[in-house]
């Protein structure tokens, strides 16, 4: 082994993307249901709304914000990531900025819809495709860290926000959600990332590939057009969608809940917390079984650990059972998110990966939107929410038969032979 190969190997720039892309990411939850679900009652009390007209607004919002996400993609991939994410995190803050002064219906309505757009839309999607680029045989692994770095950091921000809440006020607290997002993301995405191994001179996952095995990253890269024309995108996009929707809609009324579980308002809040540790183990462990494993197995297993969630809601009470049931909740969210950002790149190649990436967020985003509202009906209609989520369970089954009975092995462009999954 030469000391040329050594040198390369040690030097590597991708981990430190994969560090600095879990930083901001993380700076996304302000615009995320986590983030946003301490400012709910502010917003009903002090705008003299109801909570349907809030949900409602979310829905609205986070339906606009979703159908941008495609034109974002593009942009992305035209451009790079360092250049767009320093444009998104200035837009995203000048939006949080905005939501400190919403005064009426109609102004909350345009503010979730940028703060989903840019943070919980664009800002997530150049986060991951900052890790994206430098991974190849290991992408899976090295999102999957990312996911679970994330996911650890955006635990503590509706935890910050509310003790700016407790000392200030929530608009201040919006307020300081937008400095912190400027002095955070602007800086790291200006000097730290860097597009691609290329620009400085190294390959993916800095070590060549094997001379005896094929080098996965020369895999043709399938347009967005293209891509869309597949099975195996649309049914990774529905199991994307099908935990978006479910895991939204459990945690926009995890207090009301679990409270109807018999848990105080406070406890209900603290189950937060195992949620992000089975989130955090989950990144871990899917990211290295993305590395090893098919669509045709690993989209079962995520819509299998959902399933096992939704069930658990029938058993709900103080103690074991609703730890048991945050932790799951949490492993079927950050093995999504892992298996879907490994599964799209290895499927479709990297040359537009960013609109095929903004296609899928699309379809998701807008299922989280129609999460809770989904949910609120379910639970009206059947008299409790145990039940209704029970048999929204019939979502993530469905899904997951169909997986099993799909083709989820690409083909290469112009070629009638496959690659391996």
């Amino acid at each position: 082994m030469s000391t040329d190969f050594l040198e390369r190997h040690r030097t590597f720039f991708g981990w430190r993307m994969v560090v600095l892309a879990s930083i901001t990411g993380a700076m996304t939850g302000p615009g995320q249901t986590i983030g946003v679900s301490v400012f709910i009652d502010h917003f009903i009390e002090d705008l003299a709304i109801s909570r349907a007209e809030v949900s409602t607004a979310y829905l609205i919002g986070t339906l606009g914000a979703a159908l941008v996400l495609p034109r974002i993609g593009r942009r992305i991939d035209a451009v790079g990531v360092r250049r767009s994410m320093m444009a998104i995190a200035a837009v995203f803050g000048l939006a949080l900025v905005g939501m400190a002064g919403v005064q009426g219906l109609v102004a909350l309505v345009v503010g979730f819809f940028a703060i989903r757009l840019f943070g919980q839309g664009s800002l997530s999607l150049a986060s991951t495709l900052a890790v994206t680029h430098w991974f190849e045989r290991r992408r899976g692994l090295a999102l999957g860290i990312k996911a679970t770095s994330m996911g650890i950091l955006m635990s503590l921000v509706p935890v910050l926000l509310n003790l700016v809440i407790e000392a200030y006020s929530w608009r201040t607290a919006w307020i300081a959600a937008a400095v912190a997002v400027w002095v955070i993301v602007i800086p790291i995405a200006r000097f730290g990332i860097i597009d691609r191994p290329s620009d400085v001179g190294q390959v993916p996952d800095g070590v060549p590939a094997d001379a005896d095995q094929p080098a996965t990253s020369v895999r043709p890269s399938v347009s967005r057009r293209d891509a869309l024309r597949t099975s195996r995108f649309w049914i990774l996009a529905a199991a994307s969608s099908s935990v978006g929707l479910l895991i939204t809609a459990l945690n926009f009324h995890q207090i009301s809940m679990l409270g109807e579980a018999g848990l105080s308002s406070t406890e209900a809040a603290v189950m937060f917390l195992p949620q992000v540790i089975g989130a955090a183990v989950a990144g871990v462990v899917f990211g290295w079984l993305a590395d090893r494993l098919t669509g045709r197995s690993l989209v079962p297993l995520v819509m299998g650990l959902l399933t096992v969630s939704l069930v658990l809601t029938l058993t709900l009470a103080p103690g074991v059972t609703v730890v048991l049931y945050a932790i799951s909740l949490g492993l079927a969210g950050g093995a999504m998110q892992t298996v879907s950002a490994t599964l799209l790149p290895r499927w479709f190649g990297l040359g537009h990966i960013g609109a095929i990436q903004a296609t899928a967020t699309l379809v998701t985003v807008a299922s989280t939107a129609l999460g809770p509202v989904v949910l609120a009906v379910t639970r009206n209609g059947l008299g409790s929410y145990g039940i209704a989520a029970a048999w929204l369970a019939l979502i993530p089954i469905s899904v997951a038969v169909i997986a099993t009975q799909a083709d989820l092995t690409p083909r290469r462009v112009g070629s009638a032979s496959s690659t391996a999954d």
